[in-house]
């Protein structure tokens, strides 16, 4: 959920209460912590999520609809059209909501962090030497 470039971001943290929220100077909206609302929070794909009542999103004609879940893991959809929101939730039933389409103001908890993400960012950290240790070209 990071490709927001003119909006300062940092990663979730598992166990973090999240909202759903809209981002000034951005057609896009996300999730922030309620103490940083002007700060994105990157969730990987995988990331799970547990909201604190049924997940809902906004449909047309400015009627709010809701899903019989309020648990769910943070995905991309259709990554390979270029002009499209991606960043969406997939429940249980396999259906998936967009996340620009969440209700603003709901409240969400990081359960767990995709494993695959962590192994990686842990690998990287342990590779990398210290830079008094790094030689010259």
């Amino acid at each position: 959920m990071c490709d927001l470039h003119a909006i300062a971001s940092r990663p979730a943290r598992v166990g973090e209460t999240l909202i759903s929220t809209h981002f000034r100077g951005s057609a896009t909206l996300g999730f922030a912590s309620p103490a940083e609302k002007n700060v994105a929070v990157c969730l990987l794909p995988g990331t799970e999520l547990a909201f604190e009542t049924n997940v809902r999103y906004r449909g047309r004609w400015f009627k709010s609809h809701s899903v019989n879940f309020d648990v769910a893991k943070f995905c991309k959809v259709a990554p390979e059209v270029p002009c499209q929101h991606h960043d969406a939730l997939a429940f249980p039933d396999e259906s998936t909501v967009l996340v620009n389409s969440l209700v603003q103001g709901q409240r969400v908890r990081v359960l767990q962090l995709p494993v695959g993400g962590n192994e990686l960012q842990a690998r990287s950290l342990k590779e990398m030497r210290p830079m008094h240790e790094v030689e010259p070209d």
